[in-house]
């Protein structure tokens, strides 16, 4: 079962009334970057390749066709007994942008990252609402303690 946005908002910080919907609360846009060197996966680990951060012009993201990595401006601490899923606002898929992302693992906690895929060019303004993040009840072993712990914060 998914938990209300009332419950999913005291995961996060900060967060405005604005963000908080009826079954999640909105990501907002942090920061973008550009993928400069390859990463690689492994049967032995990974590696994430290296990228820089983009500069906004005159207050906005300028993005072309690509693929981009999007912070989130907010730390999620997913709670025991729960998984996180952030799903894109329908927004940006108008826009022709997707946003791809992994499941967030109870006990993880940081400020995560999802691939930002942009088929027309766009303008996306710091601060933006890019997503929905949404935590469902679910039954776990353990809990998150991978190398994305504590992640941009």
């Amino acid at each position: 079962m998914y938990e209300s946005g009332a419950f999913v908002a005291r995961q996060l910080d900060p967060v405005s009334d604005e963000q908080v919907q009826p079954n999640g609360v909105d990501l907002t846009l942090d920061a973008v970057f550009e993928q400069t060197d390859p990463g690689r996966l492994g049967t032995d680990g990974k590696t994430v390749g290296e990228r820089r951060e983009l500069d906004p012009e005159n207050g906005c993201y300028r993005l072309d066709p690509g693929g981009y990595v999007a912070r989130y401006g907010e730390t999620v601490a997913v709670p025991e007994g729960h998984v996180g899923f952030v799903y894109p606002r329908s927004s940006l898929m108008r826009n022709s942008c997707m946003l791809h992302t992994a499941v967030w693992d109870a006990g993880y906690e940081g400020r995560g990252e999802g691939l930002l895929v942009v088929h027309h060019p766009v303008e996306l303004e710091p601060g933006a609402r890019i997503a929905q993040f949404v935590l469902a009840e679910a039954d776990h072993e353990g809990e998150y303690a991978g190398s994305y712990q504590g992640e941009n914060i």
